[in-house]
């Protein structure tokens, strides 16, 4: 017991010793396996800030029985997009043709999809920054290291199906979306089936969803591409290299 208490402690230490000596190399950025996670880190930015930065509303135009006139109530809307939350308001008065608009909301919630999508991208931020951090500073320990580039490899394999998972769900939501904000909006208002008129007027572009949702897919390339560099990086891809860092490993015998 003592003896195995004695070893882990040992190993920690080296650890430590080898985290304490934090070198600048900028050398792995040049390598695809540094290179193409800058790019990752780049996209998840993308990913989530188009996104999760999405504000917008959508405007009916409601022309009243007893007076002549043209008034427009506004839904506004952004993320999370849980659109069963966003009642329309006019910006005047209270109610508009007798009806209290601000009983009224947009059909849907989506909040589910795109919080996945942003958290997801989020934490594949968080994680490219430290991976970026171990190939500068501490390459050498990553390269003598087993259990690293492993670990490396099955995370990138995890996220490029989690990318892959996360966007299809997202794309779907922004279809989703666009429906419920687009002129059909009508045909579920109550008041515009019965007591007023209502013609639809527009809905804030939703460009930047656009560019999020491709920015997921881009995602998904990058990520999968690169889980060949980081394989070449595992004992998997060059069992040779990484015999000597077996642990409790004997030495070969001598030759007879």
């Amino acid at each position: 017991m003592a003896s195995n208490i004695y070893m882990v402690h040992q190993r920690v230490s080296r650890l430590g010793q080898r985290m304490s000596s934090f070198q600048l190399n900028l050398n792995p950025l040049k390598e695809p396996l540094g290179f193409i996670k800058v790019l990752e880190w780049v996209a998840s930015i993308f990913a989530f800030a188009t996104c999760g930065g999405y504000k917008g509303k959508t405007e009916i135009l409601v022309s009243c029985q007893k007076h002549p006139e043209n008034k427009t109530v506004t839904a506004a809307f952004g993320y999370p997009f849980r659109l069963n939350q966003a009642s329309f308001d006019a910006p005047l008065e209270l109610n508009v043709c007798a009806v209290k608009w601000d009983q009224h909301v947009l059909i849907g919630d989506y909040s589910s999809s795109a919080q996945f999508y942003v958290t997801f991208a989020v934490f594949v931020f968080l994680y490219c920054t430290a991976a970026l951090v171990l190939y500068v500073g501490y390459m050498n320990l990553y390269r003598d290291s087993r259990k690293l580039p492993m670990a490396d490899f099955v995370v990138t394999l995890v996220a490029t199906f989690l990318w892959l998972v996360s966007t299809s769900a997202w794309a779907k939501a922004l279809t989703d979306i666009k429906i419920a904000t687009s002129y059909r909006i009508i045909q579920e208002l109550k008041p515009c089936t019965s007591q007023v008129t209502c013609h639809f007027v527009s809905v804030t572009s939703m460009g930047s969803l656009n560019v999020s949702v491709i920015f997921g897919f881009l995602n998904m390339i990058l990520w999968g591409g690169n889980a060949w560099f980081v394989y070449k990086e595992t004992s998997l891809h060059s069992p040779s290299n990484t015999a000597s860092h077996n642990q409790g490993g004997m030495p070969p015998p001598a030759g007879i």
